[in-house]
């Protein structure tokens, strides 16, 4: 197949492809489960550093499955080693950009067919020392997420209201908050097994958006190119009724941001309040893909009026056009009156394993 021209990508290190290798080993047993009762197959390229990496660790991880450079082979074929195979067995998609299938969405067909999945995407974007991150994100330690997560999961559902506190500023939910989704590479009560790697987040949103006032401090932002942006400075938005209605010391690029997304939707919504949890990345360590650095531990926000995991009157799908990620600066975040955010780090307690019916997504 062509496909783009990307810039030269040197190979890793070898002590990053061991590390790679040892971390999808535990992906692959513990929360994807893959095990030799089923089949698995790797379709790859190889345009990137991090890519070649990835496809070693697999190899290495996955002797006996089918391996298929996306770029030596129709699109066809791709489909039919698809089609292949029976529910319950693997596909790992490792992406320098993205697949294109023309109308198979992939991920969504793959999981139609009952397949498990396991996405890595857009790895060009993370060039140089940020692979190396990518693969430490990667790490997945069952007790911490799986725990942590729950755990954050069961206030998050309880809390009549919630702070988040960062640099001076204070951002109130005033209200409930919807039932928290987790993202915690347990699938045990899923349809579907698997999703975009690295893992690691909880999130929900106000039951009540009108009751979402304060401000927050944004550290990096989500632009129109789908990347991390970083101001020399943090921008401060100011939140009346669950809208933006102004900013403090914005970038032009921020600014943009905002205009494009009240020119289509009218006035900027916040939606999400994610949690993320992945210890990798941080508001110093960061990678460029804003999907990814979106597990970053701490406190992420989406503006606009897109989020359909939770449905809301007056909120029509074909108008909610826009989901942009922005991560603030949070130095204490409160469920109720219990702080739950400190030094960087979750502080909750990890919680007993889930009853039956717990809400469980893979983003």
């Amino acid at each position: 197949m062509n496909s783009p021209a990307l810039p030269d990508s040197p190979d890793l290190p070898a002590h990053a492809i061991d590390a790679a290798a040892s971390y999808l080993h535990a992906i692959l047993g513990i929360a994807i489960e893959h095990g030799p009762a089923h089949r698995a197959l790797v379709v790859y390229d190889e345009r990137t550093g991090l890519s070649r990496a990835l496809v070693e660790a697999y190899r290495r991880n996955l002797p006996d499955a089918d391996f298929v450079d996306f770029d030596s082979v129709q699109p066809d074929e791709v489909l039919a080693r698809f089609r292949s195979l029976a529910a319950k067995d693997l596909v790992v998609l490792v992406q320098s950009t993205n697949f294109r299938l023309e109308a198979f969405r992939i991920r969504v067909e793959l999981f139609k067919l009952g397949l498990k999945v396991i996405e890595h995407v857009h790895l060009s974007r993370m060039p140089g020392p940020q692979a190396e991150h990518y693969i430490e994100a990667l790490a997945y330690d069952p007790a911490y997420f799986r725990g942590v997560g729950r755990a954050l999961k069961s206030r998050i559902d309880a809390a009549p209201y919630g702070r988040v506190v960062g640099d001076g500023a204070e951002l109130v939910f005033g209200s409930p908050f919807e039932p928290a989704k987790l993202n915690i590479g347990d699938y045990s009560e899923m349809h579907n097994v698997g999703g975009q790697f690295p893992i690691g987040e909880v999130f929900t949103e106000a039951l009540d958006l009108e009751a979402v006032n304060g401000r927050a401090r944004i550290h990096v932002f989500g632009d129109t190119s789908y990347r991390s942006n970083r101001p020399d400075m943090p921008v401060t938005i100011i939140v009346e009724k669950g809208r933006v209605v102004g900013v403090e010391n914005a970038t032009p690029e921020f600014q943009h941001m905002l205009d494009i997304i009240r020119a289509d939707e009218g006035e900027v919504w916040v939606r999400e309040l994610g949690f993320g949890m992945n210890r990798a990345f941080t508001r110093e360590r960061r990678v460029a893909d804003i999907g990814t650095y979106e597990r970053m531990c701490g406190i992420h926000l989406s503006l606009g009026a897109k989020h359909g995991v939770y449905p809301k009157p007056g909120f029509k799908r074909k108008d909610a056009k826009y989901h942009i990620d922005v991560f603030a600066v949070t130095d204490a975040v409160y469920l109720g009156e219990e702080r739950v955010y400190a030094d960087g780090a979750w502080t909750v307690a990890a919680a007993a394993p889930p009853s039956p019916g717990s809400g469980t997504i893979q983003a």
